[in-house]
This record gives C-alpha cells, structure tokens and sequence, in this order.
C-alpha cells in the first residue's frame, strides 16, 4: 500500500516534472527539427532539466531538511544514472534497432523519470529514521 506521504511526494514531483518534460521535449523536437542529432540534443536537455528541478523537488516534493551539498551530489548522480540509460536505450533503440526517436524519447522520459523518482524518495531526499538527527 502506498501511504499517503508517498502519493503526496510522488504527485509533486509529477508536476514539476510533467512542466520541465514537456518544455524540454518541445525544445528537444525544436532542436532536432533544426538538425541537431537526437542524441546530442537529448544530453544538452538533460543537464537543463536537472539544474531547474533540483530546487523544486528538494523543497517542494520531497520537504528535504537535510545538508543541501550532498542532496545535490546524490541528485546529479541519479541523474548521471538516468542519463546513461537513457542515451544506451536511444543508442540501441534508435541506431541499431531503427525506431523513430520521437517515440523512444517519449517513452524514455516516462522510464526513466520513474526510476529517479524512487532514487529521489529513498537516496537523495530520505526521510530521517523516527528519533535519528538529519543532517
């Protein structure tokens, strides 16, 4: 069973990224419409996104208190995990496979902004054990 907590987390962090996904993927349409290659448009996005949610989702989503310095170290590196995966999926899915881009990149933001949202929950904004200190 989901607590409400989580549904709460997971619903604001669904928003702040529904509003950055759906801005980047227009740029990311915009950019490779322009001829910019798939995947160097994806990469130059990615670091957008992750500079503009990171205040959101640490303030907001999530209600972190804890030491800002090794949230953010944790958040880029969930990202940096996001990332490969992503650029591996377009790689072999794309490149090898021969799929329309359009579509894995849309498919991909749902992938992989799930599995952040659980390294987010769990890693980089854990919630500090009942009697433990937060950092």
């Amino acid at each position: 069973m989901i607590s409400a907590r989580t549904a709460r987390q997971f619903l604001r962090y669904a928003l702040v990224g529904l509003g950055s996904n759906l801005s980047l993927y227009l740029a990311y349409l915009a950019l490779t419409y322009l001829g910019v290659g798939p995947k160097l448009a994806m990469s130059l996005l990615y670091l957008v996104g992750i500079a503009q949610t990171f205040v959101f989702n640490r303030s907001w989503s999530f209600g972190h208190q804890g030491a800002m310095h090794g949230a953010l170290i944790r958040y880029v590196a969930s990202y940096a995990f996001g990332y490969v995966l992503n650029l591996s999926v377009l790689w072999l899915a794309v490149d090898q496979l021969d799929y329309p881009h359009q579509i894995v990149q849309g498919v991909m933001i749902a992938v992989v902004a799930t599995l952040i949202f659980l390294l987010q929950k769990f890693w980089v904004f854990p919630t500090p054990a009942v009697g433990s200190r937060s950092a």
